[in-house]
């Protein structure tokens, strides 16, 4: 039987198919949410007060570690993913955090305004290099204008993705020290494209699963969210303000409406 052609896997939703149950539940291994708070040391939570937002989305939340943090740092917080193995684990891990009320729902990234009618957010957050699994401009577009019209007056969004820049131009190269922090799983590249990079995760015990991402530069990512709206947008380097092009594992970029 033929392999299916790269340029037609681009067109569904991948994350649907690689996001197993199997591999979900060993998501939190790759995370270490322990270690992860601890390199954050607030981060989020600092840009979220800075600018006052006070009930956010959690768009992509994934298996909800900053859904369940932030719910913890007295934000009222709902996660979203549009993935049903990632929504039951989101919500199996807010249940066993002790956090109680904290809606997780599965939503799409570009009708999310109809999983929450009448509904407005001070603040938006995609983050977990997300974003880069919309291979298509008009998706991503789309995604964005959802983002916008769900924010309220001077709302905020925040969006991460790993430095595509780096991993195109230069070589894939991991400090592991941000946000990937697990101490039993490897995360490398296995293909690396201008149209998509396709990560490796390996985990000691043999295990090994796949997520395909579509490369994302910095400025694009900028430019994409001036088009859709949003000003005053600053970018961070892991975290850091002042930081080299090329240095940093994940790129962060903030911007208002």
């Amino acid at each position: 039987m033929n392999a299916t052609p790269r340029s037609e896997m681009l067109n569904r939703d991948l994350y649907q198919e690689e996001y197993t149950h199997d591999f979900v539940n060993r998501w939190d291994e790759l995370i270490n949410w322990k270690a992860r708070w601890e390199s954050e040391q607030g981060f989020f939570q600092e840009i979220l007060r800075h600018y006052d937002a006070a009930r956010v989305l959690d768009a992509a939340c994934g298996t909800g570690f900053h859904t369940v943090m932030l719910a913890r740092d007295g934000f009222n917080v709902v996660g979203a993913d549009g993935s049903a193995e990632m929504v039951r684990k989101a919500q199996e891990n807010a249940e066993r955090a002790g956090v109680k009320g904290v809606p997780v729902v599965e939503a799409e990234w570009t009708t999310m305004s109809k999983s929450f009618p009448d509904q407005t957010f001070d603040a938006i957050i995609c983050l977990g290099n997300a974003f880069t699994h919309l291979f298509d401009e008009n998706d991503r577009r789309k995604a964005l204008n959802e983002f916008y019209s769900l924010l309220s007056e001077d709302g905020v969004v925040v969006i991460d993705h790993r430095n595509y820049d780096k991993i195109l131009d230069k070589e894939f190269e991991s400090k592991h020290q941000v946000y990937y922090l697990g101490e039993n799983v490897d995360a490398y590249t296995e293909e690396i494209t201008e149209e998509y990079v396709r990560m490796r995760y390996q985990y000691n015990d043999g295990s090994a699963y796949h997520l395909t991402m579509c490369p994302i530069r910095q400025n694009y990512v900028t430019e994409l969210l001036r088009d859709a709206g949003f000003k005053n947008i600053r970018r961070y380097g892991d975290f850091d303000a002042d930081y080299s092009f090329y240095d940093p594992d994940f790129i962060i970029q903030v911007g208002t409406k």
